[in-house]
């Protein structure tokens, strides 16, 4: 089946044809001083060629081999230049929409082709007129088939150029949504971490206010209720500070430390009282410079979250913490009582335990959590090293 031909290649091979036959019926010809057969007959040439060009771009291999056979048999008739000229649009479509080996093979045997016609036109007139010869060879085969190469290779240049560019924008845009992927993991983890022990402090003091009958209760209840309010507000409050677009003159928000272990402690003190819990801390760190911002944020954050799995869930009993620094890595260990405990609870989903390995890995540390006997044991291993937290 022919393909059909592009509408460009039909207007081309239109002009070209008409152009010819003008330049027949004017009697201008090529060679006018060939009568091997009559004038007429350079006018088949012309028309195969007319044909050929419409197909320039869908079979340029046939068309390039057919019109090679039909520019030379125009060279036994009077001649006719259109004819030339199709023969080197011929060449040029080759080069363009050819097969990339064709289009390296053209311009190299083409020119060939031109060098080894020139000596031999050459050596047979011993003339330098045949010289000329050789140029118009080169006009005809090898300047079609160099000028088919170098915008064929432009072509593929801006090709390769814009597929890369694509590539680079894909790439931002997954770096993008990773990056916001990221960036909303770390925005849940610090608001689960920062509230949860609050919410989890009201709704232990809130059950108790209405299981126990007690005006005393019920009053020491509503002042615990009413301080954790207070200061998770305050947390929320930072948080969206944070997330807002800082201006100029805005001052850094604080950000949670080991230094603020103890007061963490003692909110856990007056929160767990109800449930006949208590809390003790053993800081073995050594005196020296603060540790990288990331790590102490992180032990803070799960130091914090252990607390409040244990209002949540631990039974009567001392919880304690220990936090130690040496041989590049920063422990965190929280044991707490494990078992069924008679007092109010709050709910728990597992989220927290989440957020304090994902913490964790982020540092490239370890972390696990689990049962031993009747304690449950909360180990985290941060690298302290300025260098391994940036890697």
């Amino acid at each position: 089946m022919i393909p059909r031909p592009h509408r460009d290649d039909v207007l081309l091979a239109a002009v070209s044809v008409l152009a010819g036959l003008l330049l027949w019926a004017l009697g201008v010809y090529s060679t006018p001083s060939r009568h091997f057969v009559p004038d007429w007959a350079v006018l088949v040439p012309l028309a195969v060629l007319g044909a050929l060009e419409l197909l320039r771009r869908s079979a340029p291999n046939v068309t390039l081999s057919v019109g090679t056979l039909a520019v030379v048999a125009d060279q036994f008739t009077v001649g006719n230049i259109a004819s030339v000229i199709m023969f080197t649009d011929l060449m040029y479509a080759a080069v363009v929409y050819g097969k990339p080996a064709m289009a390296r093979r053209l311009p190299v045997s083409t020119g060939l082709i031109t060098v080894v016609v020139t000596i031999a036109a050459l050596v047979w007139l011993r003339s330098p007129q045949a010289l000329l010869i050789g140029v118009v060879t080169g006009i005809v085969s090898f300047g079609p088939a160099l000028t088919g190469a170098t915008l064929r290779n432009h072509r593929e240049a801006a090709e390769a150029a814009r597929l890369r560019a694509e590539q680079t924008a894909l790439l931002a845009e997954m770096d993008r949504t990773q990056a916001v992927v990221a960036e909303r993991a770390r925005m849940a983890r610090e608001l689960h971490d920062m509230v949860a022990n609050h919410l989890s402090a009201i709704a232990i003091h809130s059950t108790a206010a209405i299981s126990i009958d007690s005006p005393a209760t019920s009053r020491e209840a509503l002042g615990v209720i009413r301080e954790n309010s207070v200061q998770g507000l305050a947390e929320m409050r930072r948080l969206i500070g944070l997330l807002r677009d800082a201006g100029a003159e805005q001052e850094a928000v604080a950000v949670p430390s080991l230094e603020g272990l103890d007061a963490l402690l003692g909110q856990a003190r007056t929160n767990g009282s109800a449930s006949g819990l208590d809390f003790v801390l053993a800081d073995e760190r050594a005196p020296g410079p603060p540790l990288p911002a990331p790590v102490e944020l992180a032990a803070y954050r799960i130091v914090q979250e252990s607390l409040t799995n244990a209002l949540k869930h631990a039974a009567p009993g001392t919880v304690r913490v220990r936090v130690a620094h040496g041989g590049g890595l920063l422990t965190v260990a929280v044991d707490s009582p494990y078992g069924e405990r008679p007092g109010p609870r709050a709910p728990g989903s597992g989220a927290g335990l989440i957020g304090m390995r994902e913490r964790t890995e982020l540092l490239g540390g370890t972390f696990t959590a689990g049962a031993s006997g009747r304690v449950w044991q909360v180990r985290a291993a941060l690298p302290a090293e300025e260098r391994a937290v940036r890697a």
